[in-house]
């Protein structure tokens, strides 16, 4: 096999493997709020599952995890610290829950640990180790990211792949739906991805929020909701 085919082969063997539910981070234990949403009355059907997604992709991936995310490869191939800060401070500080912070930060810490087993020697895993008060997911996604030596819109793919097919997930366990209706779900965010991706990579950081209410009621009323499947 050429050596530029077998660079690209691994480089896509480890998007695939960063974009895994079985990547050890914790992934398919949050809803994101998806199901305060199903015990709120506020969605109850495929339909309205997918649609939320889908709003939530636009509204909230797009307009936060995925610029936060573009800007932090480019720095963490930079070397950036004072970038990373920058980007870190600003992603915790936009979570809307404690419960959504809360998540943030232990997908975060747990892809850090496993970065670290994989190479201790990199000065950059040491830096997002030492992030305060824990390296947030997104940040550390792009970290694993950049190592890979990927293409940023296609790890940024990844990124949003790997939300969907959690999300999805929880959406089938907690209404519940049949996989066969998972699966039409998941056919659609992946047909909105790519534009959520283009319209992320070319955001200028004046133009990222993080402004979802109705996920941010949602999510608070999850933090004491009486019977939960997910952490979030």
């Amino acid at each position: 096999m050429p050596e530029e085919s077998s660079h690209s082969a691994s480089t896509l063997l480890q998007l695939m493997w960063l974009a895994s539910p079985a990547l050890p981070v914790g992934g398919f234990s949050y809803s994101e709020g998806l199901e305060a949403a199903i015990e709120a009355g506020c969605v109850t059907t495929e339909e309205q599952a997918r649609d939320w997604l889908l709003d939530q992709l636009r509204l909230g991936l797009a307009r936060s995890e995925l610029p936060v995310m573009a800007a932090a490869v480019e720095a963490w191939r930079r070397h950036d610290g004072e970038r990373i800060a920058e980007l870190q401070a600003w992603f915790s500080m936009t979570r809307e829950t404690s419960e959504l912070r809360l998540q943030g930060e232990q997908m975060g810490r747990s892809l850090t640990d496993w970065l670290r087993q994989r190479d201790a020697g990199d000065a950059r895993v040491a830096l997002l180790g030492g992030l305060r008060p824990a390296p947030m997911w997104p940040i550390a996604f792009a970290l694993a990211a950049a190592r890979s030596g990927a293409d940023p819109r296609d790890a940024l793919l990844a990124f949003a792949f790997g939300w969907a097919e959690n999300m999805v997930q929880a959406a089938v366990k907690a209404m519940p739906l049949g996989q066969s209706a998972g699966q039409r779900m998941l056919t659609a965010l992946v047909e909105a991805i790519p534009q959520a991706v283009t319209l992320a990579a070319q955001q200028p950081d004046g133009d990222r929020q993080a402004f979802t209410p109705m996920l941010a009621i949602l999510s608070s009323r999850h933090e004491a909701q009486y019977s939960r499947l997910f952490r979030s």
